[in-house]
């Protein structure tokens, strides 16, 4: 349930978001701006002139400098019109891809707190679908002008002609306001409960997409299409609601308008009867009726712009989750101690890590165990700051994480992982990803380290294959993404399960390759095989979010507890070798 505040903040955003995307295109909505006002005055004039030129054609006076005025002001109004579509349509452009990037920076800023606060599948339909939509606001809002320059001067003119035929369209025009106002209100309720649905359905379809083998094995297909669909219901309601709120508006607007409009030209014709009006007067004043009450073109105007304004508080909701801040101090010369003080981490308001002292003295290797949900992949994320703790600080050489500029955190910490998204065009690429100058014999030292090279080469076009047509299993992308973890250097390296998909033979040559005499770095290893465990210099043990022990793999092997974290069976009974090892 979000809070007043929440509210607030994320419309303040959208609003800074939006001013932001407006002063982007700043040159194009100002040309915009005075496009369509200019499209407006020509229109304005075009009665008049329409309203004269009948009266010398009907007196059989000469006619033709205003039939001339008539004919440029129809072509002025096509020009102006052509260039109004352009510009409309490079602003929406522009803005739309000025909001995405904006928001896809921010995104990755954030990190994983994004997606656990809204889901991937609803973070891509915001930056998707609700861009575009917020996209259309400088556009629109640099047209209103116009728009409502169209209806005012059309008064204004009724005025000039005889003022009781402003009389009568004023007579009229609170119904017309609170018919716009009405419309605004409705329009962008109904249209953020439809842009809430369409983000719970592509949250839904991102999981479901994300699990499709788990989805065809189970065999239920009908049951997961339901599921996503769910929400179904609420964006219809959400849709059909909005779209009465409009279609009710320009049905009252219909009803409306045709009633000023023929006030408008009845009080006219009683005035041409009277010889106070011409008949280019009448057909002048018919004309400016139909302008001032162009209430149908200000209703889709404003329908538009209070989806867009909803679609912006979407955006905004984003941009409430705070970036990660970085400092400015260096990090000095060091071997690449890591220490964790006190480290309290929450998820889902419970700490999976709570209170964790653990130190890794530099140029040493420590393996992290423990069962599943112990917070192992937690505890890796925190160490190379990929995520915050809750309370306490991560140290490397001394020195908070917090306070590490981004660029220098990034070079003194390299991951692998477990199922390593492989980003950039080709595979070479992919392994050099963050590199500022990756050079082809660091890449393919690499591969060879991370026994990647021999599978690289077979590919149709080696390592210049794109990484979509590179056919690989889930131990070759593993190998791929270990090979970016040593092309990356650093002081510390990362693995977090990065070895889980490899045969024994292949994590055995690795390990000994990432333990032999290469660069002398730290490494944190996330350890699910005894065997990784038993090459650490040290093994960390964690069990239920705390540091349970911390010692060589062959003396926890004592414990059975530690022995069942292997095995994955329930634990034992302590035994009094368990309890001398723990104290």
């Amino acid at each position: 349930m979000t809070t007043r505040a929440d509210d607030d903040a994320a419309a303040g955003h959208a609003r800074t978001l939006l001013r932001a995307a407006t002063r982007y295109s700043g040159a194009r909505c100002a040309a915009l701006c005075l496009v369509s006002i200019a499209a407006t005055g020509a229109g304005l004039l075009l009665p008049a002139a329409l309203g004269r030129a009948l009266d010398l054609l009907l007196a059989q006076a000469p006619a033709t400098r205003w039939v001339l005025y008539c004919s440029g002001l129809v072509l002025l109004l096509a020009l102006l019109d052509a260039a109004e579509t352009v510009l409309t349509g490079t602003v929406d452009a522009r803005s739309t891809g000025w909001l995405r990037r904006r928001l896809t920076g921010h995104v990755l800023g954030v990190g994983p707190r994004a997606t656990d606060r809204f889901g991937s599948g609803d973070l891509v339909a915001r930056l998707v679908g609700n861009a575009a939509e917020a996209g259309t606001t400088p556009a629109a809002r640099a047209a209103l002008p116009a728009a409502l320059a169209g209806p005012v001067g059309g008064v204004v003119a009724l005025g000039v002609i005889h003022w009781s035929l402003a009389a009568v369209f004023l007579a009229g025009a609170p119904v017309l306001t609170l018919l716009l106002r009405a419309v605004a209100r409705d329009t962008s309720e109904s249209a953020a409960r439809y842009q809430q649905a369409q983000g719970r359905i592509a949250a839904a379809l991102a999981e479901a997409v994300e699990g499709v083998r788990t989805v065809r094995a189970a065999g239920t297909e009908d049951k997961e299409t339901a599921r996503v669909l769910r929400p179904l219901a609420d964006l219809s309601r959400a849709g059909h609601r909005m779209w009465r709120v409009q279609g009710r508006a320009a049905a009252q607007a219909i009803a409306v308008a045709p009633l000023l409009h023929l006030g408008v030209v009845a009080v006219a014709g009683v005035l041409l009867t009277r010889d106070r009006l011409s008949v280019g007067d009448v057909l002048a004043a018919s004309r400016y009726a139909v302008l001032a009450t162009g209430v149908g073109v200000m209703v889709g105007r404003l329908a538009g712009l209070a989806r867009a304004r909803a679609a912006a508080r979407r955006l905004g909701e984003v941009e409430t989750e705070p970036a990660t801040a970085f400092g400015t101090r260096r990090l000095p010369d060091g071997p690449g101690r890591l220490e964790l003080r006190g480290v309290t981490a929450r998820r889902g308001g419970r700490a999976v890590l709570d209170g964790v002292d653990l130190v890794v003295p530099g140029g040493t290797t420590l393996a992290v165990v423990g069962r599943s949900g112990a917070g192992k992949s937690l505890l890796a994320a925190l160490a190379g700051r990929l995520s915050d703790p809750d309370a306490g600080e991560v140290l490397l050489d001394g020195v908070p994480l917090r306070e590490l500029p981004h660029d220098d955190l990034r070079r003194a910490v390299g991951y692998a992982f477990a199922r390593p998204a492989l980003l950039g065009g080709t595979v070479e690429q992919a392994i050099g990803l963050g590199l500022p100058s990756p050079s082809p014999g660091l890449i393919r030292e690499a591969a060879r380290t991370a026994l990647a090279d021999d599978f690289v080469r077979r590919l149709p076009d080696g390592y210049d294959t794109a990484v979509t047509d590179a056919p690989r299993s889930g131990g070759e992308s593993q190998r791929l993404g270990l090979a970016r973890a040593f092309a990356h250097g650093g002081r510390v390296l990362i693995l977090d399960d990065a070895l889980s998909s490899l045969d024994t033979v292949t994590e055995r040559h690795i390990t000994d390759a990432l333990l032999g005499d290469g660069p002398d770095r730290t490494r944190l290893l996330v350890a699910h095989r005894s065997a990784t465990a038993a090459c650490a210099d040290a093994v960390a043990w964690l069990d239920g979010g705390r540091v349970r022990a911390v010692g060589r793999h062959e003396e926890l092997w004592r414990v059975a507890e530690y022995r069942a974290v292997f095995a994955e069976g329930p634990p034992p009974a302590a035994t009094d070798t368990d309890r001398s090892v723990r104290a």
